[in-house]
């Protein structure tokens, strides 16, 4: 066999003995309970969240608008958007283009808001894919009742 030379930086080097894959483990234990950093910021956290509550809490009653909103936003649940209810001249017996022109009318006469118009929009189009679907279901039915035969 022939012997591999060393480069000059290397020569002279000596591993430290260590862990390597597949020896018994230096700490057969495991870490213990509670020393990683996301568990000991939490016990911090438990230990003095307390004090930062209060000091927040008392920024909020003294004016400050950051700390009150930071506190309202904890104890108040999200405004969600609603939408309204809406009437303008609506044929669903139309094909599904002409529906969406209508509805775009209706957003252009400003009797619908863009965002209603945009929700009843894409209504329509599910609407559409449910009818797709279904005009190919009958259609595949009515193929395989003509191979039958």
């Amino acid at each position: 066999m022939t012997e591999v030379e060393q480069p000059e930086w290397l020569k002279g080097y000596e591993p430290k003995p260590g862990w390597t894959k597949g020896m018994k483990s230096p700490n057969p234990a495991g870490r213990p309970p509670g020393s990683s950093k996301q568990q000991k910021f939490m016990k911090r956290m438990l230990t003095e969240g307390q004090a930062v509550l209060d000091a927040v809490l008392e920024k909020a009653k003294a004016g400050d608008p950051a700390s009150a909103g930071l506190i309202l936003s904890r104890i108040l649940p999200t405004l969600r958007a609603q939408s309204q209810t809406v009437e303008f001249d609506f044929d669903p017996e139309l094909p599904i283009g002409r529906q969406v022109e209508q509805v775009l009318a209706a957003v252009a006469a400003g009797l619908v808001p863009p965002d209603v118009g945009q929700a009843i929009v894409a209504m329509i189009t599910n609407l559409a894919s449910v009818r797709a679907t279904e005009d190919l279901e009958a259609r595949i039915i009515e193929l395989e009742a003509k191979e039958v035969r």
